[in-house]
This record gives C-alpha cells, structure tokens and sequence, in this order.
C-alpha cells in the first residue's frame, strides 16, 4: 500500500485551497481521491454516478472544505482509479469506500451519492451501519423504475459492441470542436449537465472503463428500467439523518422517486432545486454546498449498530408459525413451486408439531 498527493486548485482560484489529489493501493488496485477540508471536522463522502468521476464535485467542494473534512473517490472502473476486471456491484462499490476508511483512519462518516452514487451511500449504510453518521441522497437511483431510455438502451446486449465506435476518438474530437463553436457564440454556454453528459461520454473511450460502465450499469438497469430499488426497506433508515436533493427539471431520473423516498423515511429532508437537472450539485454548487452544510449543523450524527439495524427489521418483519402438515405457504414466503423437488428421508412421527419461522422481507 502506497500513498500519492497533489496539490489541485478548485473554482479558477489563484489562491491555494486545502485540497489535495490523493491515490491508494488496495486490495492491489489503484484508487484515487480528492481529499479536502480540515481533518478535524466532519467527515463527508461524496461518491458519483456512473461513468463520472470525484471531479462532479469540484464546485461544491470549494464551499464545503471550509467547514468539513471531505474526501471524494474515484470509483474502481471510474476516473482516474484502476479499472480492473471484477465485481461492478452496488455492493462492492460500498465495500470498497469502507476499505478506504478504514486504511484512511477513519471509522464514521456521513455519505453523500449522487445517482448511482445515491445507491451506493444506501449499500453502505444497508451494509455498514455502524459506520454511517448520516445519508444524502442526490437524483439517486434505486428509488423506483423509471430511468432515462438512453441508459435502458445502453444495457442492451450487444450495445457494448457498438460503445467502441460510438467513442472512438474522431467521433469525439468532432463533437469537441462543435461543442467550441458554440460556447463562442455570444451569450451561449454549455449547462453543467452537457458537460457531465459529454465528460462521461469521454470517457468511454478507454476499454477498460467501457467494460466498468457495461458492467456497473447491467447490475442496476435493464431494458425496462432500474432493476434495483430500495423502497421495500428505507424504514431502516428512519434512525438515520437523511436528505434527499433533486432537480426539478432531471431529465434522467423523475422528481417524483425523491419525493417518495423522502414520504417513506420518517424525519428526512427534501430540498428540490427548481432550475436543476440531473446534476444539481452542478447547477447551483453553493446552494447545494450551504443544504449540505447547514443539514450537518442541523443534525446529530447517528450512532447505530447491527443490534439497532435488527430492531428495526424485527418491528417490520411477519413471523408465521407453520405447522408440520400445513398446507399453506406464510405470506412473504418465498415460492419455490417451480424449483426440483429434492428427496428427504421421513421424519418420525411426533404428537408436537416442528414450528418454522419465516420472514416477509427479501433478502
């Protein structure tokens, strides 16, 4: 394990800023990271959407690093961390920012997504309770189905062939040389969410993070829309301070996914931005900056364990005794009508029936 800094200017300042361009071996893989702030205060970590990169936060940071410790990673398969062949889940992703935290010194923070990245801060406080202080939530995915038809299509068998003429490099340098004739003409310019669009687009041009977005987006997106929500169990996050932030006008994912997220966790906070898109952290990065903020000062940091996240899941699960010779299957059973019968030697007969719990809740 290695450690590798830089120092990076945020905003178009001349001045030098407390952040820094960090990179980590782990797990033999390089991750790279923007680190900011002062290392006494708060920890925050902003994780991004697919095919983007730390740098989305950028704006924000300028305003957040002068009252929290922030530390913003390159996903593996993402920007300028390693792009290795493996595991693209939403699980491993949370997996991998409790690895830095843990080789970063840290043991608690609060967790910022936006997108995918939405998903991912929900993985880790699903997966890691005890290590989340706090959940933020921006135009997250995994709030419902509905999702832009561009990513359907991009989960189509057979895109990921195309993806390499698509990118290539004439194609963009094309793209690129429009892209300047226009931002010259007078008051035109490009909204930050062209710039996320065409930046993720770039990137796509190296085959290594071409495979990372295939795989990351077919685990989370079919064709009919998001295949991974967690609305079933956002009542574990009702002991968790949770802020939802959208754009109104997100043409990726709708509005209204926030606003029933923020209906299912008692005690959230939904600010909806209404000149913002998909990238509202983007559009207005020093209202997003003083939300963040003033939600941290206006919150105690959670203290929870796995003890808690079982309290919870007991209150909401429907425990069915089933007796021997019952016939009937426990609501939130699972159906396993269609899966082989497997042969089991007779059980002795007994005047005291076996009682089996089953719990409504997936798994």
């Amino acid at each position: 394990m290695y450690f590798e800094k830089s120092l990076i200017l945020l905003n178009g300042s001349d001045e030098e800023e407390d952040v820094e361009r960090r990179e980590v071996i782990l797990h033999g893989h390089r991750v790279s990271y923007t680190e900011a702030g002062a290392a006494e205060g708060p920890l925050l970590i902003l994780v991004h959407g697919v095919a983007g990169n730390s740098h989305t936060w950028d704006d924000a940071i300028f305003t957040l690093q002068r009252s929290v410790h922030v530390i913003a990673p390159d996903l593996l398969g993402h920007g300028e961390s390693a792009k290795p062949r493996g595991d693209y889940s939403l699980g491993a992703y949370a997996s991998g920012i409790r690895d830095l935290l843990q080789v970063l010194g840290h043991d608690r923070a609060t967790i910022v997504g936006h997108s995918l990245g939405g998903g991912v801060a929900m993985q880790f406080a699903y997966q890691f309770p005890e290590r989340c202080e706090r959940m933020g939530l921006v135009c997250s995915g995994g709030l419902g189905h509905e999702i832009t038809p561009l990513l359907r299509v991009a989960s189509l068998p057979g895109v990921d062939l195309l993806l390499p003429l698509i990118a290539n490099a004439w194609v963009r340098r094309v793209g690129q040389v429009a892209g300047d004739l226009v931002s010259r003409l007078p008051l035109v310019s490009w909204p930050p969410t062209l710039h996320e669009i065409a930046g993720g687009y770039s990137s796509l041009a190296d085959t290594q993070a071409r495979s990372a977005f295939w795989h990351t987006l077919r685990n989370v997106i079919d064709v009919t829309g998001q295949r991974v929500s967690a609305l079933d169990r956002l009542y574990l996050a009702a002991d968790l301070p949770t802020l939802i932030v959208w754009g109104d006008g997100d043409p990726m994912i709708p509005v209204r996914h926030g606003e029933r997220a923020a209906a299912l966790i008692a005690g959230s906070r939904l600010e909806i931005f209404d000149a913002a898109g998909h990238f509202p952290h983007r559009d207005e990065p020093e209202r997003f900056a003083r939300v963040l903020l003033r939600w941290m000062a206006e919150t105690e940091p959670a203290r929870l364990n796995h003890e808690t996240l079982r309290q919870r899941l007991l209150e909401h699960a429907d425990l069915h005794p089933v007796t021997a010779d019952s016939d009937e299957t426990p609501p939130g059973a699972a159906d396993i009508s269609d899966q082989p019968a497997t042969r089991r030697p007779a059980a002795p007969a007994s005047s005291t029936p076996e009682l089996h719990y089953s719990a409504g809740i997936a798994g």
